[in-house]
């Protein structure tokens, strides 16, 4: 029970898939949390222990379930990387409420339940850590990334609240703001032809920096905003 354990959201594929292989070759056991049951079999099969759990983690009550599996499972729960997303290109005026809440919930709700959910199991065991991922987007978005771009910059906001209620509990919290990353998320946008590879970064590349902040290497920036991008 003492070997530390990470939750990945988003781990079915592209950053979290590839954070969940940095992760596993640093000693941690990892619980992956997807919607895609498929795509989390891929994943364990990359990784040396883990625990495949399916989840939207829109939906608090899944959130609540997926924590629940971990904790019964390894009893523990050290980091939680944040790496699930949604990022419709659709201008404000075009935009329906469904849609609205969806990229808000994905984006930004999630966040706040996958924290409220491992809390007292942080506080238990004297700390842990939060990585959540933002965008560029956050303060700089394209044209129809309105939604994606406002969840993002309040996921800024919410990572600097966590991370001073979570100081005298000694939980650190940790937010990345990734410029484009060479992911299926990012083939799949309208725009995504006029970024070349030469301009992205590699879901490996971003792991290892979301491991400097697991570890223990970037723990001084703990609340702040962390950009990540290539020039």
């Amino acid at each position: 029970m003492d070997q530390a354990v990470a939750i990945i959201t988003g781990a079915g594929r592209g950053i979290g898939r590839a954070a969940a292989v940095e992760l596993s070759a640093r000693g941690y056991r990892v619980g992956l949390v997807s919607r895609t049951a498929g795509e989390l079999e891929q994943t364990a099969a990359m990784v040396k222990q883990s625990l495949v759990v399916p989840a939207d983690v829109s939906r608090s009550e899944e959130v609540n379930a997926a924590v629940g599996r971990v904790l019964e499972a390894w009893g523990r729960i050290d980091a939680v990387v944040h790496s699930a997303g949604l990022a419709p290109v659709v201008p404000l005026a075009e935009m329906d409420e469904q849609q609205w809440r969806a990229v808000l919930d994905v984006n930004l709700s999630s966040a706040f339940y996958m924290a409220r959910a491992v809390w007292p199991a942080m506080r238990r065991q004297g700390g842990g850590v939060l990585v959540n991922l933002s965008s560029l987007a956050s303060r700089d978005p394209f044209a129809g990334f309105g939604a994606y771009g406002a969840a993002k910059a309040a996921l800024n906001l919410l990572g600097l609240v966590l991370a001073r209620e979570g100081a005298p509990i000694g939980v650190r919290v940790h937010t990345l703001a990734l410029g484009a990353t060479e992911t299926s998320m990012l083939r799949a946008l309208p725009m995504q032809h006029l970024i070349g590879p030469e301009r992205t970064m590699r879901p490996q590349e971003v792991a290892r920096v979301i491991a400097l902040c697991v570890t223990g290497e970037l723990c001084y920036t703990s609340g702040e905003v962390i950009y990540l991008h290539r020039q």
